[in-house]
Parts: structure tokens; sequence; C-alpha cells
């Protein structure tokens, strides 16, 4: 009988030490079939981290990480491209066309001695390169489209390795608001259309708070999640104000409904303050 792998994702007891600083102490959390989920905190408190732990980039001091069901270390590299595909933060302008650099995620799927893609591989990149919106761009450079397109070709590239699994780190980071929703849009999208499992690092509460099915607050102090839940449960004034060490309002967004982060200045009056009556 076929064991049933209930989460795509799964942390636990992870610890991360630099030099001699715990960045990240006993993290667990999972990621079910279809969920969105963002991580977020402040800088410094080791959210890239996390996100280059579970792509082996880094290799954590104890706790161990599993891809649908399967342990992280054990798996090739191969093996792991063909579960998870990652977007990071900063994509490299490569002097290549789109088409081929979309291409690239093709290689994990390459038999020993293959050195060209198959027409199955083309018709892959082909199909999300429309699904991305970057098929018109196919035979432009890399190097030479916005930041914005580049950013959409590179979910392109990470969505032709056909992932269970989408891992991104700040995929909005430098962008204008725009095309940060263009961004986040897609990804959404995507999760609806391809049943795709997502986890994000997101800088910006309110996209996080927008976007997500579930969120994971880190608290740069001790290393730890301070807090995982629904965006509701997750962002309120007190634990922003703990975690942050800022003063904010959160009401609800008129439109969704999802909490909105407002940033309070300590100097400015408040209108229905003070009222004569």
């Amino acid at each position: 009988m076929k064991k049933t792998v209930k989460n795509v994702l799964e942390v636990k007891n992870l610890n991360f030490r630099y030099k001699r600083e715990l960045i990240l102490k006993n993290i667990c959390f999972s990621v079910s079939p279809g969920e969105f989920v963002s991580i977020i905190g402040p800088n410094g408190c080791g959210k890239t981290t996390l996100i280059k732990s579970i792509l082996r980039s880094v290799v954590p001091e104890t706790g161990t990480i599993h891809i649908q069901g399967r342990d992280v270390k054990t798996l090739s590299n191969k093996a792991l491209a063909r579960h998870l595909a990652a977007v990071m933060q900063t994509i490299d302008p490569a002097a290549m066309t789109v088409r081929d650099y979309v291409q690239l995620g093709r290689l994990p799927f390459f038999e020993k001695y293959q050195f060209f893609e198959t027409q199955k591989d083309v018709a892959i990149a082909q199909k999300y390169m429309e699904l991305t919106g970057v098929a018109d761009l196919a035979d432009a450079k890399v190097n030479e489209i916005s930041g914005g397109e580049r950013q959409l070709a590179a979910i392109a590239r990470a969505l032709t390795q056909e992932p269970a699994l989408l891992v991104l780190d700040e995929p909005t980071a430098h962008l204008d608001i725009t095309h940060q929703v263009r961004v986040l849009n897609l990804v959404n999208t995507l999760k609806k259309q391809l049943s795709l499992t997502i986890l994000m690092v997101l800088h910006d509460l309110n996209l996080a708070a927008e976007y997500s099915d579930r969120l994971v607050l880190l608290d740069k102090k001790n290393g730890q999640i301070f807090k995982a839940g629904t965006p509701e449960a997750v962002l309120t004034e007190a634990s922003i104000q703990k975690v942050y060490q800022t003063r904010v309002a959160v009401r609800p967004n008129p439109i969704s409904n999802k909490p909105w982060v407002f940033l309070v200045n300590p100097h400015a009056k408040n209108p229905n303050e003070d009222k004569a009556f």
C-alpha cells in the first residue's frame, strides 16, 4: 500500500549557528499540499538562512528537513531539484535569451549523455513562458529586460522543473508596486491552477497578509518562531510591536478584510483625540 505524505515540507527542530551565534533555534513548521506560506520577520532574523537550509545551500547544526516525506540529506542534487525549485532575491542577469534561460529548468531531467533539450522539454518551457507572460520575450537577452520581467522569467524557469514546492526569497524586492502585484498575482494564480505549494520570504507585511494562507513570524531576539498561523492570528498589534519593536495599528483591509498594518508616527496627532464637546 502506497504511503500518503501529508506535508510537502516538514521542518523539525532546526538549529543554525553562524560562528558562535545561534541564528535559528528549534524551528518547527510544515507546509501542506497547495498551501501558500510566507516567512516574515525583521531584518537579520534568519529568514533567508532558513530558506538556504531548505535548499541545502547552508548546513544546519541540527534538525531535519523533509520534502514529500524524504529527508533532503538523502537526495542527490538532481533528485532535490525534481522536488523543489527556487527563485532567489537576486537573479543573475545572464547574457542568454529568455528561452535558453527558462529551458535550464529542464536540466534535472536530462538523461546520462543528454546534451540538448527534447521536444518535451521545449514544450514544457514554452508552456510556462506563456503562463508567466514572458513568451513574447523569448528571444530577448535576460540582461536586457527589466527587473520585473527578469523575475517572471526566473519563475518560469523554476516552474519548468515542475516542482512540488516552489520557494521564493523576497521575489518583490526592488520592484515597483505594479510589478510587485503582478508577481504575487501570478504566484497566487499558479497556486490555484497548478495546485502548487508555495513557500515565500516576504519583507512587506501587507503583501504577506494579502496573499498568504499562513504566516511564520521569526523573532530576531531568540531565533525562534514567535507565532505561526493565519494572517489574522499572526499580524496583531501586540505581536508586531513585540517582534519589530515598532508601534503600529492593524485594521481590516476594506476590500479583502485581511489585516492591514499601518505605521504610527509618534509625532502625528490623532484627529479623533482632543475633540471639544
